[in-house]
């Protein structure tokens, strides 16, 4: 078995990598901006990130974020991992970040090409959007009458403790590369998801189909970021729901 640092160990994929991980009989340390002992801001580096990748045969590199700094989280955590003597990084992309000219997708393919550039034996994973962040999204939409929603994208969300399983998959084996994609089951319209969310929550929402503009929107009507020939999740989103009802859910009848 084999000491693995999970980045962002304690958000939503990160926290399920660590559980399986563990689970199978391997030493897990968990970094993030507040997690002891390993509390590390990738963004800064420094010291704390030394100590943390000590004796670290592999790094999953859960931890991003939409706001900006991923490359520059990438560029520190690399060097510190060569400097450690790391053998193995895997890192989880998203389908379609070579495709969709969005702002996060181009952070998260130049970290990409920094982690296949590292000289580091690695792995990259792509999946579909989670569950969760659908649901977040509606919910957010869900608070005014009118959920408005961009006319002609579908999405094809996938289970995240799918994904955490392979990714924990990967962390144990050997540097693959690129591997095949990771997509759910269903290539969903968005406003089927949307009505299947607001039929769950027991809100009640009028739906308008918005048509947006630019290369973005564009490439998302046209599907670049799904991979209908990859749908080997298992988990609806009709299930995830329907789990999630069966603990506190965000806001019914209203």
């Amino acid at each position: 078995m084999t000491t693995i640092l999970v980045t962002g160990g304690t958000g939503t994929l990160g926290r399920l990598v660590t559980e399986r991980l563990r689970a199978d009989g391997h030493e897990v340390r968990v970094l993030s901006r507040h997690s002891r002992p390993y509390a590390v801001d990738l963004r800064e580096g420094g010291p704390g990130l030394d100590t943390a990748l000590a004796g670290v045969d592999t790094v999953v590199h859960c931890a991003s974020t939409p706001r900006g700094g991923d490359e520059k989280a990438a560029d520190r955590l690399i060097a510190a991992a060569r400097k450690a003597g790391v053998r193995h990084l895997v890192y989880i992309s998203i389908v379609g970040v070579d495709r969709v000219p969005f702002g996060y997708y181009r952070a998260k393919l130049a970290v990409e090409r920094l982690v296949a550039d590292s000289g580091l034996g690695w792995t990259v994973l792509r999946a579909t959007q989670f569950h969760d962040l659908l649901l977040q999204m509606f919910e957010a939409l869900a608070r005014v009458p009118v959920l408005v929603l961009p006319a002609g994208v579908s999405d094809q969300p996938v289970e995240v403790a799918e994904v955490a399983d392979r990714l924990a998959e990967l962390a144990a084996g050997a540097p693959a590369g690129r591997v095949e994609d990771m997509a759910g089951p269903e290539v969903r319209t968005f406003e089927s998801l949307a009505r299947a969310y607001l039929k769950a929550s027991g809100k009640r929402r009028r739906v308008v189909n918005v048509p947006l503009f630019g290369a973005a929107y564009r490439a998302f009507r046209e599907g670049g970021h799904l991979a209908p020939e990859r749908a080997v999740g298992k988990g609806t989103f009709e299930e995830y729901l329907t789990a999630r009802a069966r603990g506190p859910m965000s806001g019914t009848g209203a």
